[in-house]
């Protein structure tokens, strides 16, 4: 294969997801801000998943914030849990690499999982409390619609 063909393949993996214009977009400043979004998982992110929530909602500039918030508490909350997962894993490693198995280092991880799943999900039920005040009845609608469709996902 000839070397210059990796280079090409890195550039056209770059224009498929927005990190460097192509001759055919115009709207450079816009894909470049979304970028690499589904790098880190499923969870939720800040910027599009406000946006969506603002423009199906259609909520004001203090349902704005106040949204933004919720979701940042979320989004730190996920963040945890994947931190708290990968000590996990690593406790779960540790366990298995001895002579025998280390069933009390398992038992810690399995644990910890258990724990860190509970807080995401405290998070979340208390993120849709926060979001029920906050929201007009028309408004809860259209978000219980979302969440049913699966559109947004919690």
């Amino acid at each position: 294969m000839h070397p210059g063909m990796m280079a090409t393949w890195r550039r056209a993996e770059r224009r498929a997801c927005g990190c460097e214009p192509s001759r055919c977009s115009h709207s450079w400043g816009a894909l470049r801000e979304q970028r690499h979004y589904a790098e880190e998982g499923a969870g939720l992110g800040v910027r599009r998943p406000l946006r969506f929530l603002a423009y199906r909602l259609e909520l004001d500039e203090a349902q704005i914030g106040e949204m933004a918030g919720i979701i940042s508490d979320l989004k730190t909350e996920r963040a945890q849990a994947a931190v708290d997962d990968r000590r996990a894993l690593t406790a779960l490693a540790d366990a298995i690499k001895g002579e025998t198995f280390d069933t009390s280092r398992a038992g810690e991880a399995a644990a910890l999982r258990t724990r860190s799943a509970g807080q995401v999900q405290e998070a979340v039920l208390k993120a849709l409390q926060r979001m029920h005040e906050l929201l007009t009845v028309e408004q809860r609608t259209r978000l219980a619609y979302l969440l049913r469709t699966g559109a947004l996902q919690m």
